[in-house]
């Protein structure tokens, strides 16, 4: 790129034309050529880019972070070009921009700029300090002169001497002083050639973050469930991405933290888009990308600023599910439902991770809430396991009965492990017991399977309105 530009400065110098560098920069605003004054702005061709267009690209990751690829359309001049670019995420890692001239590869960036220092009340006060303002009390007397402070109150001094103002109705100024409206990307591209071409941005930005979530209902002898899933997409970036393609990367990516610029303010909505039916009737397709999963939206959408967009992402019915009850670590009886992630189930796709909420009609047919956990990604054919809650009218007890110090590292102890049913029906009940060091079970009332090399677990059945005891004999040596 270095190349090209000596090669095109060295033709303007063999043209004739003046060989001040600032004299070879253009001026464009928007589509129409600006006439040219004898100021030192006047040698820059100032081209504004157009607005988001429909080839606007957003990829979402569930990190708070999102990949856009922007589109626009800029009339360029031979030469050097300003180019002011709005509209930007204000969360954008300014580092991670790319600029392509998708007709003309000559086409280079020399120089760019992220213009973040936004116009506001405090910022123009800051701007204006030693400057001239026209200040208005709240009884409507005005007051012309050059600002001191206004840290507390506004402080002029004028002609008639210093004025104090502890309250005021308007404040006038000259101008903007330079602040922006929107954040701005302001670049010096070099174009070989005249004429309008579209051009693609690309840039990471954070303030963009997706999850998903989900809803089962729960049939009444809990055998199966509904199961529809949502992605929710909440747009905190500083700009509103009109009719993008979205696409949404699951899994966790390795990032380098960095200082981002974040400029955040209006208000925070919900917007939610529903369709029926499973992913090719909900125009989202999955396809694996890398090592992670990725889910595109097969159709344009529109994220505004501060707004939740939720989109339904699956929907499956009459799943087959399992209640299983779970009793760890001296802890009260979990309840847990298990889903196989198979196609049998009518599934078998990777599921991102995020909130699975329960649900169940009761005896009037109205839908009651019955708790929430939350899953990690899970991949095709993988069981999926929500804790509910913890059972009302199953417990347990566990103690130890015996303990002996068999020598300085080593000991016997055995426990007694209690659970009551008060259910009209029987249960089977996951008991889960870990040790630490080298174990030895060396008796056992009931059957066990060994999980890994520190866990057991038994599988025992508790009558309907009955109890059952388990007790075990263990060596441990630490």
């Amino acid at each position: 790129m270095l190349i090209l530009l000596v090669t095109a400065a060295s033709a303007l110098l063999q043209s004739g034309k003046e060989t001040s560098y600032d004299n070879e920069i253009n001026h464009i605003s928007h589509s129409t050529v600006a006439t040219k004054t004898n100021s030192i702005a006047s040698f820059f061709e100032i081209a504004s880019a157009d607005e988001m267009s429909e080839d606007t690209e957003l990829t979402v990751y569930n990190q708070n972070i999102a990949l856009v690829k922007d589109k626009r359309n800029i009339d360029l001049r031979t030469g050097i070009n300003l180019v002011e670019f709005v509209d930007v995420a204000s969360g954008i890692d300014a580092t991670s921009v790319t600029f392509e001239d998708t007709e003309n590869p000559d086409t280079f960036v020399i120089e760019q700029n992220y213009q973040y220092d936004l116009v506001s009340s405090s910022k123009l006060l800051d701007k204006y300090l030693d400057e001239e303002i026209i200040v208005t009390d709240m009884e409507g007397i005005t007051y012309s002169g050059k600002l001191l402070s206004h840290s507390e109150n506004i402080v002029l001094k004028t002609n008639d001497g210093i004025v104090t103002l502890s309250e005021v109705s308007k404040i006038e100024y000259p101008d903007a002083a330079g602040l922006l409206t929107k954040p701005t990307l302001v670049w010096q591209v070099y174009s070989s050639v005249d004429g309008e071409r579209d051009v693609l941005t690309t840039y990471l930005t954070d303030g963009i973050n997706w999850k998903a979530n989900y809803i089962v209902k729960i049939n009444e002898d809990d055998t199966e469930a509904n199961l529809d899933g949502w992605v929710t997409v909440d747009n905190k970036a500083g700009t509103t991405f009109e009719n993008a393609k979205l696409k949404l990367v699951a899994g966790d990516i390795n990032q380098v933290s960095q200082a981002s610029y974040k400029i955040y303010d209006g208000y925070e909505s919900m917007e939610v888009e529903t369709f029926a039916g499973f992913f090719a009737d909900l125009s989202v397709a999955e396809e694996s990308l890398f090592d992670y999963h990725l889910y595109t939206l097969e159709r344009t959408t529109t994220l505004n600023n501060n707004e939740v967009k939720q989109i339904a992402l699956l929907s499956s019915d009459e799943i087959p599910v399992k209640k299983k009850y779970l009793y760890e670590n001296e802890d009260k009886i979990k309840v847990i439902l298990e889903i196989n992630n198979s196609e049998e189930n009518d599934l078998g796709t990777p599921l991102p991770k995020g909130v699975v909420r329960v649900y169940k009609s009761d005896s009037q047919g109205q839908l009651q809430f019955l708790g929430e956990d939350e899953i990690d990604h899970t991949p095709k054919d993988e069981e999926v396991e929500i804790l509910v809650g913890n059972a009302f009218d199953i417990t347990g007890d566990r103690r130890q009965s015996y303990y002996k110090r068999t020598g300085d590292t080593s000991e016997k102890r055995t426990f007694v492990i209690e659970l009551k049913n008060h259910k009209e029906e029987s249960v089977e009940i996951n008991v889960i017991e870990t040790f630490r060091g080298d174990w030895e079970i060396l008796s056992s009332s009931d059957s066990f399977t060994e999980i890994d090399s520190s866990t057991i677990e038994f599988k025992v059945k508790v009558p309907a309105d009955g109890e059952k005891k388990i007790t075990y004999s263990v060596e441990t040596e630490y």
